[in-house]
This record gives structure tokens, C-alpha cells and sequence, in this order.
């Protein structure tokens, strides 16, 4: 039996696409093994969203080479998509991007028949949503489906609208079946996912709302993956409090809490439609927690506009913040901006920001002491304790069992692990 070994850069939709090819490679008689063992193929699910990621792919693809010179090596994902030459290296047999991936068994065949290198990639101007299924998820509790792909945003950082292409979804009764699917197969939580989540439906006439009371109908919760920030109206949030299951921990992305910065990304609210969004969820989600991601060192952005980003993320009150360096990337907008931010003062920034990052998760836990939690838990030790997330995805343990929801009463935390008693 052939083996197969695959690696996933980027975001967790990557990983999710990276998974299903997996499982398909596994159906046409492949053998799944541990990337750092010999395998006959290496499929690598590369990254382009910055300069970055694009180095990073390349080196993996070269030292996979370098180290097993006669295994066949497979390119897929964003960077193949964006360039299918960049990728064909030594051992690369197969490029392929983000459509045709439900094909990537019998695309492979051929490319190892005849011995020759096939670009599988091409033009995703009326691309339809590609239906991918995922069978395995970590823990067996928590799934992750895709329901959206592609973007039209255009921000002036971002590379991913030309290469993930227009958004497409997943038609709703398409949702509702593999939803069910997850539900028989023991799922209690499903994670719903995408490029860009928001524009769920804009192309078939549903919208995100809907999609969620699907899946709100068939498993006890649903979390969200990120959204933007004018995605959550007052209508979206109190449609989401309607639903029982929707789990009140919101990803918002933010980027920069100063409207000039904003506004040089490309973003298409500013700090007061942030604030707005902020609001809308905690009316109808009390206690919620929000969390962001932010760039720093955005091109221009001078020390007052990075000193208006660290006092807005404390006026948000954020529960966390996924913090990133500004990095450049050829082909985008932000690239040709004067006023590059040198590396040092990125970093500078950067640590500042997950400081206060860190200082704001630890209030958001400690103020969860005392409270009762809904929480799924996922693993077990042999003192009989099981770990789990709350719908706030707080960490907890306590006396439970995996795969059960209980409900807790949250005694004590160090900052990042709570402690908790069953509540009967």
C-alpha cells in the first residue's frame, strides 16, 4: 500500500481542505502516515497570504525533496493557486489550487502514470462551491465544516481575493445534510468556517443566519468561525440569540484600532462601527467573549496611530487578540505604500500588543470565576479529569467525562486553565 504524508501552512481552512484530500487519497488506497516518516507522496497545502508564507511553502517543498529525492511531492493550496510554475519544483508532480481538490486522487494517478508534472490549477472566474467532506476532527466532539468560499474585499494587504477567488457557499440544504451527517457520527459541536465567513449566501440568496439555524437544528452547539465587524447588526445578533445552540464567543476582526489605518487597509468600517458591533453582540450575549486579530506595523502607521490601536483594544474590552507583525506582500496594494515600517519597530509593536493582549485574556478568565458554564469536554487523564471548552471556549477542568456537555460552576483559575465543579 502507498504512503501518504501531508502538511498544512495557514489557516484553519487550509487545514480543513488539506484533511478531505487526506481522507480521498485514503478511499483511492493510500496509506495516511506521519509527515516526518518516508512517505511515497508528500502533499503539502501551501500558504500565499503573505511574502512570508510564500517562503516558508517554497523551503518545505525543497527540503522534502532534498531529504527523499524519490517520493512524489504534491503543491495545493493558496500559493499553487496564485502561481502553479512558483511551486513546480524538483519532485513536484502535481499543482493543484483551491478548486479541483475532490479530484486530487485521480489527478495524482495520472501525473504518476506519466511521469509528468500536471498543473491542475486554472481560472476561478465561474468557479462553483466545491463541496468537500471531512469525516475526522480532533477529539471527536468538535467538527469543522466549510460552508464558504472566496472573498471580494480587496483589502489593500491581502492577496486572498485573487487567489481563493469570488465567493461561492454551500447551497443550505447541502448545510443541513452534512450537518446531520456530523450529528449521527457523535459530533456535539460543529464550527462553521470560511474565508469569509459573513458572505455566506450572497450568491445563492441564503444569508449566515440561516445557515446556523441548520446546524443549530441538528447538534447541541454552533460556533462561529470570524467574522467582520458589520456583519453583526443588531438583527444578526438577536437572530443569534434566538437560536439555543450558537456558542457566545465571536472572532472580530479588527486589524488596527485607528480609523487612519483603517482606512490605508482598505477596511470598510472604522473604530466607531467596531464599537457598534462590540455592543450588538453583548445586548444579546451578556458576557460574551470577543476576540480579534491585529496587525501591527502597518505601512505609515505612525506612533500615535499604533498608540490609538492599544488604547482601543482596551476600550473594547477584547477577551483576546491574535497579534501579527505587518508583512509585505508582493502584488497588493499596501505593498507600493511609502513609509515601510522597519522590522524592529514591528516587533516592538507587536510585543506591546500581545502584552496587552495577554493582560486582557487574564481579566476575561478571571471574571468567568464564580459563574456557571456550559462546557464539552474533550479529553480525560487517569486522575479521572476531564479538559473541555465552554461556549465562551474557556478552557476548563474538571470531573467529567469526554464527549459529555455539563453544566460547571467555574471555582478558580491560573490564568489560562479553570478549575470546575459538575454542577448536578
Amino acid at each position: 500500500m502507498p504512503t501518504i504524508a501531508v502538511k498544512t501552512l495557514g489557516c484553519k481552512v487550509n487545514q480543513y481542505d488539506t484533511e478531505a484530500m487526506l481522507e480521498l487519497l485514503e478511499k483511492d488506497g493510500y496509506e495516511g502516515v506521519p509527515f516526518e516518516e518516508d512517505a511515497d507522496v508528500y502533499l503539502v497545502n501551501t500558504c500565499t497570504v503573505t511574502g512570508t508564507g510564500d517562503a516558508k511553502s517554497l523551503k518545505l517543498i525543497r527540503r522534502l525533496h532534498r531529504e527523499h529525492p524519490s517520493s512524489a511531492i504534491v503543491a495545493a493550496g493558496c500559493l499553487a493557486q496564485f502561481s502553479a510554475q512558483k511551486v513546480h519544483l524538483d519532485g513536484v508532480v502535481l499543482a493543484i489550487g483551491v478548486q479541483r481538490r475532490g479530484e486530487v486522487a485521480s489527478l495524482l494517478k495520472q501525473a504518476l502514470e506519466t511521469h509528468s508534472f500536471i498543473d491542475a490549477t486554472g481560472s476561478l472566474k465561474n468557479a462553483p462551491f466545491e463541496k468537500l467532506n471531512v469525516s475526522r476532527h480532533e477529539g471527536k466532539t468538535r467538527a469543522t465544516m466549510k460552508i464558504q468560499e472566496g472573498c471580494d474585499r480587496y483589502c489593500s494587504y491581502c492577496v486572498i481575493p485573487y487567489v481563493r477567488g469570488p465567493v461561492r457557499s454551500m447551497d443550505l440544504s447541502d448545510v443541513r445534510a452534512e450537518a446531520v451527517r456530523l450529528a449521527e457520527a457523535g459530533y456535539k459541536e460543529i464550527v462553521l468556517t470560511g474565508i469569509h465567513l459573513a458572505s455566506y449566501g450572497r450568491d445563492t440568496g441564503s444569508s449566515l443566519l440561516d445557515a446556523v439555524r441548520e446546524v443549530c437544528a441538528c447538534v447541541p452547539r454552533v460556533r462561529l468561525g470570524s467574522l467582520e465587524p458589520l456583519s453583526a447588526s443588531e438583527e444578526f445578533a438577536k437572530g443569534l440569540s434566538e437560536l439555543e445552540g450558537v456558542c457566545p464567543q465571536f472572532h472580530l476582526s479588527l486589524q488596527s484600532g485607528s480609523d487612519s489605518v483603517l482606512k490605508r487597509m482598505n477596511r470598510r468600517y472604522g473604530t466607531d462601527g467596531y464599537l457598534a458591533a462590540c455592543e450588538n453582540l453583548r445586548k444579546y450575549f451578556p458576557g460574551c467573549a470577543i476576540t480579534t486579530d491585529v496587525i501591527a506595523g502597518f505601512p505609515g502607521e505612525t506612533e500615535e496611530e499604533f498608540e490609538a490601536t492599544c488604547a482601543f483594544v482596551e476600550k473594547a474590552a477584547l477577551a483576546r487578540l491574535h497579534v501579527f507583525p505587518y508583512s509585505r506582500r508582493s502584488g497588493t496594494a499596501a505593498d507600493r505604500l511609502p513609509d515601510q515600517i522597519g522590522e524592529d519597530v514591528k516587533k516592538r509593536r507587536a510585543e506591546k500588543l500581545i502584552e496587552i493582549g495577554n493582560r486582557l485574556e487574564l481579566c476575561y478568565v478571571k471574571r468567568s470565576v464564580g459563574s456557571c458554564q456550559s462546557v464539552l469536554f474533550e479529553t480525560a487523564d487517569a486522575d479521572g479529569y476531564a479538559e473541555g471548552h465552554s461556549k465562551t471556549y474557556l478552557r476548563v477542568r474538571a470531573k467529567g467525562t469526554p464527549g459529555e456537555i455539563n453544566e460547571v460552576l467555574i471555582t478558580g483559575t491560573d490564568g489560562k486553565l479553570c478549575t470546575a465543579e459538575i454542577l448536578k
